[in-house]
């Protein structure tokens, strides 16, 4: 039976939303958290894996000096406090990826904790607590094979692959998040990808949403005005930054439409669909005490000298925030200006297509413009548009050279989306680049004069304006190859008019 969902204003109009992130990176270290296995993507099944990150009889994990180091300048860039002695935890509970039938993760103990990540949403700041962050091993891959979901419901058959097994993995989770309204979905969007942006500053993971190197747990509840919290819900393993969004706003508006038919939320974890947008039912939520957490006997404690933690904090590099203010005074936008360019993804994008030739302006136009546009139509991050910073970098260098006009440049940027090439190698596979030579334009000039002697007249009678008539009409003749420039001291010139 289809349920009628409320509309979003009705929703926060009654309701007020909580929400929360547990946020998984997978860290970018040469080997695995406890053993020396290579941590690359990819491969072939299982063939990335040793004794110990199998948990074989005998064998006896050694913590990566590495990963600690990592998840310390993380909790440092998220103004955490730094544990001066901590140690790490067994969490029991019994799934086919896991290949020791417990996980070696941190529990009362963090690494760091107590931090925060400020974050900018429609032009006002929002701070984002960090109740914790702490270091443990990434789980196997499971496939369900068979079904027509990839679920386990309907397969055939599941295969694991252990090559994840015993990566390093940071946890960041931060405290809940009320206040925010209509904006908490925005919100829970603009945290994870300031989050993203401070750890790809800090160079310890590439963060990779699509590769699972970056992976979002959302927890969302609602409740009425002046009342206690209501139960949470845990949409799991959401794996875009417009499907955080996504993923908030569906619960929200499941959890309304539940309430206001008098029924209870039911904590538990939920699958997020992409191509719906929906979240269904995935299983009961455990507590704490349901994991049996107990300290991991075969790992000393670890206690961070405070004279390193210092040193890493001194070196820290300039945090994204503090970044975007300077970029934003070196191009010369506005507060509003910066925003769009916030929203729509494109800081980076845009600083790299500077940093490869093209000002500030013109890098601004066609990722705001044209890239943008098409991402939007297609529902992806606009990174993964099919265009690259030295592309359109390039691509504004052949309008500055006078080889294509506005008009042809959309049509190259067409085939690089495409992936037909380079800008260069698609202007000329496609004999697209402007006419400027005055003999090939001379013919299609004095057609146009022909072809319309009324303008041709007015023209000669002083009313030069009326020459852009003639330059449409070359144009229309060249294809929009002409160089209008070009075409109109042509028109002028065979006209015996001066310009």
């Amino acid at each position: 039976m289809t349920t009628t969902l409320p509309a979003y204003d009705e929703v926060v109009a009654r309701y007020e939303p909580v929400i929360g992130l547990e946020t998984h990176v997978e860290l970018g270290t040469n080997t695995k958290m406890f053993c020396g296995c290579p941590t690359d993507f990819g491969g072939e099944p299982n063939t990335r894996v040793c004794p110990v990150c199998l948990g074989l009889p005998g064998s006896l994990p050694v913590a990566n000096k590495a990963a600690i180091e990592a998840t310390i300048r993380i909790g440092l860039a998220l103004n955490c406090s730094i544990a001066e002695w901590c140690r790490f935890a067994r969490k029991n509970y019994f799934y086919p990826d896991m290949p020791k039938d417990f996980q070696i993760s941190q529990y009362d103990e963090p690494l760091c904790f107590d931090g925060y990540l400020d974050v900018e949403v429609n032009g006002e700041l929002v701070r984002i607590g960090i109740e914790r962050v702490h270091l443990e091993e990434d789980t196997g891959k499971t496939l369900h094979v068979g079904g027509a979901t990839g679920r386990i419901h309907g397969a055939t058959e599941s295969l694991v692959d252990y090559n994840r097994a015993g990566i390093p993995l940071v946890e960041i989770v931060t405290k809940p998040v009320p206040g925010t309204g209509a904006l908490a979905p925005e919100v829970a969007r603009a945290y994870v990808t300031e989050l993203r942006d401070v750890i790809r500053t800090l160079g310890v993971s590439d963060v990779r949403m699509e590769e699972g190197s970056l992976r979002c747990d959302v927890n969302t509840s609602l409740n009425l005005p002046g009342e206690e919290w209501g139960t949470r819900t845990e949409t799991k393993n959401v794996n875009s930054l417009r499907s955080v969004e996504r993923a908030v706003r569906s619960e929200m508006l499941r959890q309304a439409s539940v309430l206001d038919a008098g029924g209870k939320i039911t904590q538990e974890t939920r699958h997020f669909h992409e191509d719906t947008g929906d979240t269904t039912p995935g299983r009961s939520k455990e507590t704490a005490t349901d994991y049996r957490y107990f300290p991991e006997p075969d790992l000393v404690p670890l206690a961070p000298d405070t004279a390193w933690v210092a040193e890493l904090k001194a070196a820290l590099p300039e945090l994204p925030r503090l970044h975007r203010r300077r970029l934003q005074q070196q191009w010369g936008l506005s507060d509003l200006d910066m925003q769009s360019v916030l929203n729509a993804g494109a800081v980076e994008l845009i600083e790299q297509t500077v940093a490869a030739g093209a000002t500030p302006a013109a890098a601004r136009k066609w990722w705001l413009g044209e890239l943008s546009r098409r991402a939007n139509e297609t529902g992806i991050e606009l990174a993964d548009v099919g265009a690259t910073p030295a592309q359109v970098a390039e691509l504004q260098g052949l309008v500055d050279a006078g080889k294509l006009n506005d008009k042809l440049a959309r049509t190259v940027l067409e085939g690089v989306v495409a992936g037909e090439g380079s800008p260069t190698e698609i202007m000329t596979n496609r004999h697209l680049e402007v006419v400027s030579d005055t003999g090939a334009l001379t013919a299609a000039v004095d057609e146009a004069i022909a072809a319309n002697p009324t303008v041709a007249d007015k023209i000669r009678s002083g009313k030069v304006a009326a020459a852009g008539a003639l330059v449409g009409a070359v144009m229309k003749t060249t294809r929009g190859q002409a160089d209008a420039k070009t075409v109109r001291e042509l028109i002028l010139a065979r006209l015996g008019v001066q310009g």
